[in-house]
């Protein structure tokens, strides 16, 4: 029988007087990161027996709003990245990718 691994990911919500969050921090130790800042972060999960997703969805009062469409775009080439690792679909990646350019076009978000 092989031995298993546990590994845990951090989040730790710092919240205002009206649970608005003021501060995020995550700590992922297998990926060496420890008590990291962050302004955002979106996080989905999917419940196998409701065949749904289930999302988290946190950025501080602090955020930027063009920082948020940036976030917005690399998260969404991202997501495309993941869909075709996971399905080998690559007319569906194609437009996907396809939507990523015209999202950064209208944004005037400049592409890396």
């Amino acid at each position: 029988m092989a031995n298993k691994i546990t590994s845990k990911i951090e989040l730790n919500i710092e919240l205002d007087e009206n649970r608005v969050p003021e501060k995020l921090n995550w700590t992922a130790q297998d990926g060496g990161v420890t008590n990291e800042e962050a302004k955002a972060l979106m996080l989905s999960v999917w419940d196998a027996n409701a065949k749904e997703s289930l999302r988290i969805d946190l950025w501080t009062k602090d955020m930027p709003v063009d920082e948020m469409k940036i976030f917005f775009h690399q998260t969404l080439v991202a997501m495309s990245d993941t869909f075709n690792r996971a399905t080998q679909d690559e007319k569906m990646t194609a437009t996907m990718k396809d939507f990523c350019d015209y999202f950064a076009k209208h944004l005037n978000i400049k592409q890396q």
